[in-house]
């Protein structure tokens, strides 16, 4: 059989498990530039997450179940939001630099966009009965008197 022909597609084939383990090997290199006591501490928070983002991934991608394949790109989402979080707190405390800390969490924001991206194209692998999201989408023109909410957020008669 012809390496090419694959009926699945390997976890090292998705570009975004790629990015989040060089974002891991990055993590893992910054964090043995802090202080003693937080490469025990705060270092091996940002490290466990950093790790764990592309481990969901691994984790999940072979499961049967589309279900299944989707929490793992939630759970994997998660922890990218926790590693953002954790560096933002070493950003606080001055273990790194605003421009720093920035290159990270847009790196960090892009893979999430890119998980968000491949949970939809995972719910398009089910029934429509079956699946969370629903859009419909709304065929008035932007800047419509007729649009409900056009900021995006939900007019007071929502809450």
């Amino acid at each position: 059989m012809d390496v090419t022909d694959k009926s699945f597609m390997a976890v090292e084939d998705l570009v975004v498990y790629r990015n989040l383990c060089q974002l891991h090997l990055e993590v893992c290199d910054l964090t043995h530039q802090w202080p003693a006591e937080e490469r025990y501490e705060l270092g091996s928070q940002v490290r466990r997450s950093s790790n764990s983002s592309p481990s969901q991934l691994a984790e999940k991608n072979d499961d049967r179940h589309v279900r299944n394949k989707i929490e793992g790109v939630n759970r994997s989402r998660g922890e990218a939001g926790e590693t953002v979080h954790h560096l933002y707190m070493a950003f606080l405390k001055k273990y790194l630099m605003q421009a720093t800390f920035e290159h990270y969490r847009e790196r960090y924001q892009e893979c999430v966009r890119m998980l968000n991206g491949l949970e939809k194209t995972l719910e398009r692998k089910l029934p429509d009965t079956d699946r969370r999201w629903h859009v419909a989408e709304n065929h008035e023109p932007y800047g419509s008197e007729n649009l409900l909410c056009p900021s995006g957020w939900p007019s007071d008669a929502d809450t």
